[in-house]
């Protein structure tokens, strides 16, 4: 039997033979040399082109709103504009407190995020895996994450006080659900025929999760940590309001009660940049990992 697998362009055809239980032997069939060759240029393009389409509705609002101000239309007072702004961002990390706060959010989201995703993966696989122990504790979960986040604070704070204990594990609270949905839903979803194959060669548990569940699941879980993440950073908001003395949740705050909108924009801005590069670090340590799949290419996706 082939089992053709994905491959970059250019490479030439990948295909795999079955030479026995569960084993694949790979041969890769090259491809035409002068049509790789015509395709380097323009991947290479594409490379620098893609990232820049992303920046270009940003820097058209940021240049639209630059105008209106200098125009007059607007005053910028209570929405200041991009020059304004980029000024705030100058002050604040020429005296240190920019690189100070920055650098306490991102570790706090780290830990929480490191925390949540080890619970919700374990919890996930659990439930996902054993349909008792999903009826066991689904249920409760499920309400616990209809908890608003800042229903949390007042009794974080009395359990673990106003350090950093109670804002890492609220983090980790907004981390924990939609990776633990992701992990179970992911495995409850995995093609029966598969698992079926499995039980057919005699895998025991440990191989039939490392050998078919989870590369099955592998796709759902990055989404799903994607998610978690993206809920960290914006727990970490509420998680910062439990005392905190620095963080972009404190620069927010001190920017509100002295009349900064400057620097309330600026602490947004910086958590936007923080939350779009911790995001793209996990697509790309994800990448090696998912190169077996043989996904649908958007229109304009290839050149």
């Amino acid at each position: 039997m082939l089992f053709p697998s994905p491959h970059k362009r250019g490479e030439g055809t990948r295909i795999a033979f079955a030479g026995g239980p569960m084993s694949l032997v790979p041969m890769t069939i090259p491809a035409d040399p002068a049509l790789s060759a015509e395709k380097a240029p323009a991947e290479r393009r594409s490379r620098y082109v893609r990232p820049a389409l992303g920046l270009l509705l940003p820097l058209g609002l940021a240049i639209s709103w630059e105008l209106a101000v200098r125009a007059g239309w607007s005053d910028g007072r209570l929405v200041p504009p991009p020059s304004v702004i980029i000024n705030t961002f100058a002050e604040l990390s020429s005296t240190g407190e920019l690189q100070r706060h920055a650098l306490a959010t991102t570790l706090r989201v780290a830990a929480g995020f490191g925390l949540g995703v080890f619970a919700g993966t374990l919890a996930g696989a659990i439930t996902g895996y054993s349909s008792f122990t999903r009826r066991l504790l689904d249920p409760s979960l499920q309400a616990l994450r209809a908890i608003p986040s800042l229903a949390w604070v007042p009794l974080f704070i009395l359990w673990f006080g106003i350090f950093e204990a109670s804002k890492i594990i609220l983090i980790a609270v907004g981390v924990f659900f939609p990776v633990y949905l992701g992990v179970m839903g992911a495995i409850r979803s995995v093609d029966r025929k598969l698992v079926e194959v499995g039980r057919a060669f005699r895998l025991s548990d440990a191989a039939m999760v490392r050998r078919i569940l989870l590369p099955a699941v592998m796709p759902a879980y990055v989404i799903s940590l994607r998610s978690g993440l993206g809920l960290g950073w914006m727990f970490v908001v509420a998680a910062e309001l439990l005392g905190a003395s620095e963080g972009l949740g404190y620069l927010l705050i001190d920017g509100q009660q002295l009349g900064k909108p400057a620097q309330i924009v600026a602490a947004i801005v910086a958590f936007a940049i923080l939350g779009k590069t911790s995001d793209w670090i996990i697509a790309a340590a994800a990448t090696p990992f998912l190169r077996w799949e043989d996904r649908f290419t958007a229109r304009g996706e290839e050149g």
